[in-house]
């Protein structure tokens, strides 16, 4: 067993950070549920963690009598198939792990009979359609991994995250992520590789339009079993549309193409949306807001005739917007504050979160400044504007960002060093 001189009372930790993903190229149906392979590829942006991200501490000890998890400090059971999938497969790679100052070894057999603690917190809201369970399946399994010293690589343990959450393995990198749907059976092949990383095109700004932060009434899960069934446009989607995208998505990333990027985003975003709508019966994830953040985009880019702005959707009704450079998301945060302005009692500082900044670049400091914004230019003369007091929550901008990364700093934690319970 596990040895401590002649103490069995220790607790080793490992806490992780993990960012979220958006798609732009959309992951929307599976070829096998157990396993979570995909119909088609998929491509994603990995968004700044300092903005979007879960951060997970995972714990071992003697003393701990079973598995147990808190997410965002509640209790919830460890004993779903996907929790258990993401244990046995990291468990099965564990090796030894040996502390010499505080006279700890923990031998690779140990692992099977040794009990974890784990805790996760998310910065954003869970389950709204901002890809929540792939930030924190990543999480899960890349801290797990650090504190069983498991030795494959990001790729390898993004088929792991997989099993999790499919999205969840294109969390494992930073930047810009392709997930290969594969074609083995036991889905080894099916995993996440960089396409580029954070660095290489840092001139994007993205802005997140959180138009609602409820649970969707359908889930991902769901909705995407509805869909394979159903669906007649789905085939056509995943064996003929999608290839082509994701080769000509992947080319617009390497050139930096903002336009072909764009383009590609949007008409992808839009067709994922259709399949949903193809679905028997059909699967709304957008409601009037998404549609009138859509209408906004596609008039200012119609306007200038060529794309000022990406957008897109998963499933859920938050529009992420995607800027080719800081001017142009100046001009995109005044046409969203124009049209959906903040409640009178709400607070500019929690109306725009993630890097404020973005304000000083709009030219807006106060409230006063919002009611003040001109009608932009290709709405000018089609009288009368209206303007939708309240129907965004609030905007989060951000930008691409790194991987996942290990947090040193024991105050970061989330699990206590000497009980190995939540703090």
């Amino acid at each position: 067993m596990a040895e401590k001189g002649s103490e069995s009372e220790w607790v080793v930790m490992a806490t992780g950070r993990s960012p979220t993903n958006i798609a732009v190229i959309k992951y929307w149906g599976k070829r096998d549920e157990d396993l979570i392979l995909p119909i088609n590829d998929s491509i994603s942006l990995t968004l700044d963690p300092l903005h979007l991200s879960a951060t997970t501490t995972a714990a071992v000890s003697p003393t701990f009598s079973r598995d147990r998890m808190w997410l965002n400090g509640k209790e919830i059971p460890l004993s779903g198939e996907r929790y258990q999938k993401c244990l046995r497969e990291i468990r099965k790679r564990a090796n030894e792990v040996s502390d010499e100052k505080k006279r700890i070894k923990i031998k690779k057999e140990d692992w099977d009979r040794l009990h974890v603690h784990i805790s996760s917190y998310n910065n954003f809201p869970t389950a709204a359609g901002l890809a929540s369970s792939a930030a924190g399946f990543a999480c899960l399994v890349f801290t797990l991994a650090k504190l069983m010293n498991v030795k494959e690589d990001l790729g390898q343990i993004s088929s792991i995250a997989r099993q999790g959450s499919g999205s969840a393995c294109r969390s494992l990198f930073g930047g810009f992520v392709k997930w290969t749907m594969g074609n083995n059976a036991d889905g080894s092949d099916s995993l996440a590789i960089q396409l580029a990383d954070e660095e290489h095109w840092t001139d994007l700004v993205v802005i997140i339009a959180v138009v609602s932060s409820k649970q969707k009434e359908t889930s991902s899960t769901s909705g995407m079993r509805e869909t394979v069934q159903t669906s007649a446009l789905i085939k056509h989607r995943a064996e003929t549309v999608v290839p082509a995208r994701v080769l000509k998505m992947e080319e617009a990333i390497a050139n930096r193409d903002f336009a072909s990027f764009a383009k590609l985003a949007c008409a992808d975003s839009n067709q994922f949306h259709a399949v949903c709508l193809d679905t028997s019966p059909p699967i709304f994830y957008m409601n009037d807001t998404s549609h009138r953040i859509i209408n906004l985009v596609e008039k200012w880019n119609h306007s200038e005739g060529t794309p000022q702005v990406a957008y897109t959707f998963d499933a859920g009704p938050n529009a992420v917007l995607i800027s080719p450079n800081r001017k142009t998301a100046a001009l995109l945060m005044q046409r969203l504050l124009y049209q959906f302005p903040p409640n009178q009692e709400s607070d500019l500082t929690s109306f725009v979160v993630g890097d404020k900044s973005i304000l000083q670049d709009a030219g807006v400091t106060s409230m006063k400044d919002i009611e003040n914004l001109e009608p932009p230019p290709e709405i000018k003369d089609k009288v009368p504007h209206q303007r939708f007091t309240g129907d965004v929550s609030y905007f989060i901008c951000t930008r691409v960002g790194s991987g996942p990364k290990v947090l040193t700093d024991e105050t970061l934690a989330l699990l206590d060093p000497v009980t190995g319970l939540p703090k």
